[in-house]
């Protein structure tokens, strides 16, 4: 999926990028698998804001993407492959023999006319969904179930793949796309192949606007408030405040970690993604 450079007629064009989306079949989606989705500003339900920097952007609708995909042993037809706005990779419609629609997570190099499956005795081949005790070591996979029957958690946004490492007992050890390994129960299911879109980190937006099509509010930096307003707010001229950066509210950024010590599930983690 090449990416499209524009011809530099103004200076946001000059370095902006996009998809060709050449890979997409159908240019509206399946209107029965999609519900309005309603913007928040980033506001709670009692009006305060929770999440800075958002509001406005480009009016959207849900897909109801199919995580579980628990029609065991049941073939689908991939229909199509689609956009969607709420996600960085692409979904398919896949049709099932008795004329049931539902949009699943593409993988790259998923093709229309494809018959996907899932259960315990589908074959290991793209787009089939199995539990982790069914995949070979080695295999790329994506879509992972983090707990079995509760539908996937992990890897799946674009270009993510994981990779099984080995079995023990009961868990399989997963290698997931930040470098952590996870042990994960052979029950899980996960999807065949790598997420689709890969060239999406590579896209430059390459102005403010399409930051505020996305969504997304411009962010002013501390050192540029006054002290009132941040902790590195103030000083005469320029100046770095004399403080490491952390939010209004004193949260340090960059490096501090948040995690619980004794989170209960500390002890799946084989290897720490800063390690």
């Amino acid at each position: 999926m090449p990416l499209i450079k524009f011809k530099p007629t103004t200076p946001t064009r000059r370095f902006g990028s996009a998809s060709d989306f050449a890979e997409l079949t159908a240019k509206a989606p399946y209107k029965p698998l999609t519900i309005a989705k309603r913007g928040t500003g980033g506001r709670n339900a009692n009006g305060h804001i929770t999440a800075r920097r958002k509001g406005g952007g480009h009016k959207r609708r849900i897909r109801l993407v199919d995580f579980r995909r628990n029609r065991f042993g049941v073939p689908a037809k991939v229909l199509t492959i689609e956009y969607d706005p709420n996600r960085s990779a692409r979904i398919s419609l896949v049709e099932y023999p008795d004329g049931q629609k539902s949009y699943i997570l593409s993988p790259e190099g998923l093709k229309i006319g494809q018959t996907v499956v899932s259960g315990e005795t589908a074959e290991v081949a793209l787009g089939n969904h199995l539990p982790l005790k069914a995949i070979p070591e080695g295999t790329p996979i994506h879509n992972i179930e983090l707990y079995p029957g509760l539908g996937a958690k992990l890897v799946r946004s674009a270009g993510g793949v994981a990779q099984i490492l080995s079995k023990e007992n009961q868990y399989a050890h997963i290698k997931l796309p930040s470098g952590e390994v996870r042990m994960i129960r052979l029950e899980s299911y996960a999807t065949i192949g790598q997420c689709s879109n890969l060239d999406h980190e590579n896209i430059a937006l390459g102005k403010a606007g399409r930051s505020r099509w996305l969504g997304i509010r411009p962010a002013s930096r501390g050192v540029a408030k006054n002290p009132v307003d941040h902790p590195m707010g103030g000083g005469e001229g320029k100046s770095k405040g004399g403080n490491h950066p952390q939010s209004p509210w004193g949260q340090l950024a960059k490096g501090l970690r948040t995690r619980k010590r004794n989170k209960v599930t500390n002890k799946y983690i084989v290897k720490d993604r800063r390690k």
